[in-house]
């Protein structure tokens, strides 16, 4: 089968178009065959093995454990192991699986649910760990209720785009961060205010927010702080300062520690990948609550390409990989 692989830690030059061995499901697995892969931040600090701690997580710390790229994925199920009874053959699913850049890819069973009916295969791709990370940082890193102030800096990306429309679901007033070109896309994904940080600090004006979801940020936790009200919650959802050591995450060990100090509440997500949420995404996606924004598709062969234009921020939303036709062959 063709696959993206790498078999050394770096950039996206790494990474080549290869022919591989077709994976085999386990007793707990499922084997897909795949129709799309979306990028997330994840596969980029995979690909690069940085920062070093996610080298000592399991995925090799000298050369890639697993040479195939990718994790977010949809596609149609071509067999499951002895214990799955959630899936069958011939079931369209979405989730998480191990090496998604491939025509076949095996993954969990826990990881993995039922498509959303009203998506495509792009869509439902562009929605897995993206979309799994914004419902927890609003849910439950944010407790976001009916009539709270929300504000999402990094809303134009793939989770802050999900987290945008997922705490309007909830009833939040929501608030988003972006830059100029990116500021419509905002809107028009339903934020209720915009906020061009490029003209604008989110600190001034006097307008102070229940809850503040910080994706992929960088600014101090004091800066933030002064936008809060004073028992708001901060949620930090990643970091990308580029430090090789600690890759931006100092500020989510330090919240927790500021936190027991003072009257706000300042919080590090940490997202778990799970069936029962894919199950609670595909709820609000066919309510038509929440829907997938694309910015871009690549073919299998460019999805070094896919990653890159993600990494440099251009994206609008989420960027996919396209692996197979969209019929079953």
């Amino acid at each position: 089968m063709k696959a993206i692989v790498q078999d050394v830690y770096g950039e996206a030059d790494v990474l080549r178009f290869a022919d591989i061995g077709r994976p085999e499901p386990g007793d707990d697995e499922v084997l897909l065959r795949v129709h799309a892969a979306g990028v997330d931040r994840g596969v980029w600090h995979i690909m690069a093995g940085l920062p070093y701690p996610i080298r000592l997580a399991g995925y090799g710390f000298r050369v890639p454990k697993d040479r195939v790229r990718g994790r977010e994925v949809a596609g149609r199920v071509d067999a499951v192991g002895k214990n799955v009874t959630t899936l069958k053959p011939g079931d369209d699913a979405y989730g998480i699986a191990e090496g998604s850049f491939a025509e076949y890819a095996v993954g969990s069973a826990g990881k993995l649910a039922p498509k959303p009916i009203n998506l495509t295969y792009e869509q439902a791709a562009a929605t897995t760990i993206s979309a799994l990370t914004a419902l927890q940082a609003v849910r439950d890193g944010g407790n976001v209720e009916s009539g709270h102030k929300v504000l999402i800096i990094g809303a134009s990306g793939g989770v802050g785009s999900f987290a945008v429309q997922i705490a309007k679901a909830f009833g939040a007033e929501v608030t988003g961060v972006a830059s100029t070109s990116k500021v419509e896309m905002v809107r028009s994904a339903g934020a209720d205010h915009v906020i061009d940080y490029t003209r604008e600090d989110v600190t001034t004006g006097g307008r102070h927010y229940d809850v503040i979801l910080d994706i992929g940020g960088n600014r101090t936790l004091n800066h933030l702080r002064r936008a809060l009200t004073p028992t708001g919650t901060l949620v930090i959802v990643g970091g990308e300062t580029g430090g090789r050591i600690l890759g931006g995450f100092d500020r989510s060990l330090r919240a927790p520690i500021l936190s027991r100090f003072i009257g706000q509440t300042m919080r590090a997500l940490t997202n778990s990948e799970n069936a029962q949420d894919l199950i609670v995404l595909k709820e609000l996606i066919e309510a038509g609550k929440v829907t997938p924004v694309i910015d871009r598709t690549y073919p299998l062969s460019e999805a070094p390409a896919a990653i890159q234009y993600m990494v440099d921020g251009r994206a609008r939303g989420k960027v996919v990989v396209t692996v197979c036709p969209h019929r079953d062959t």
